[in-house]
């Protein structure tokens, strides 16, 4: 944000936008692999219903914590106007 308190410009919007939609994309990518990794072995065997319905809830559960786990990373990493510790101070160098 510009100042304290200020209105995000247009350019922050914009940054904030693209991070938001890189983090769901990159999130569902990898949700899909994951749960194709899981439930794959269903479509190349012939399990029982047990084990395939075991599969599917494994796959599932695991894709969906995977999918929240990379959105809060991926935004957590993305912070706009991140302020340093100590004000006026931009490394510990200086």
């Amino acid at each position: 944000m510009s100042g304290h308190g200020g209105r995000r410009g247009q350019a922050e919007r914009d940054a904030i936008t693209v991070e938001i939609g890189y983090a769901l994309c990159s999130a569902a990518f990898a949700a899909a692999v994951v749960f194709g990794a899981v439930v794959g072995p269903v479509f190349v065997f012939d399990p029982p219903d047990g084990v395939r319905r075991a599969l599917v809830g494994v796959g599932a559960t695991v894709a969906a914590v995977l999918f929240v786990v990379r959105v809060v990373s991926v935004l957590m990493r993305f912070r706009p106007g991140a302020q340093p510790s100590q004000p006026g101070r931009t490394s510990p160098d200086s």
